[in-house]
């Protein structure tokens, strides 16, 4: 004989309890997790209450070609100078921040520079050149 078509499920059709195990589980709003018509979503309710940072996503505006600098300290520049007797050290893609001191006068090339460490290369015969 050629199996043509398979036969339907019809097991649980006319039962009260169809995939809900008990008959009690299924009486009334009492199988909806306390939430009302939003089913069985409790966990969730935890998720957005308690953890919000779960959920993800990033806030605001970000630009796709915004460039993000990295920071360095005129203490490490003085560092850098001193260890390989540089008087021109090049920072491409750095702001150059004011913590620290230079006790030379160093030429440095960077992409940024906050208001008091040009101060503070001037003050020590230095030259702040933006990139």
């Amino acid at each position: 004989m050629v199996y043509r078509k398979e036969k339907r499920n019809r097991k649980y059709f006319g039962t009260r309890r169809w995939g809900m195990g008990n008959i009690k589980n299924a009486r009334g709003k009492g199988d909806r997790g306390g939430v009302g018509k939003g089913g069985k979503k409790h966990k969730f309710t935890y998720v957005t209450a308690k953890t919000p940072w779960a959920i993800g996503g990033k806030r605001g505006f970000y630009s796709f070609n915004r460039k993000v600098l990295k920071e360095i300290t005129l203490g490490g520049i003085n560092k850098l100078a001193s260890m390989g007797n540089k008087t021109e050290v090049e920072l491409p893609n750095y702001k150059v921040l004011s913590n620290g001191k230079l006790e030379k006068g160093i030429k440095i090339k960077a992409s940024a520079f906050s208001k008091k460490a040009v101060e503070k290369i001037k003050s020590a015969n230095g030259e702040a050149i933006v990139l």
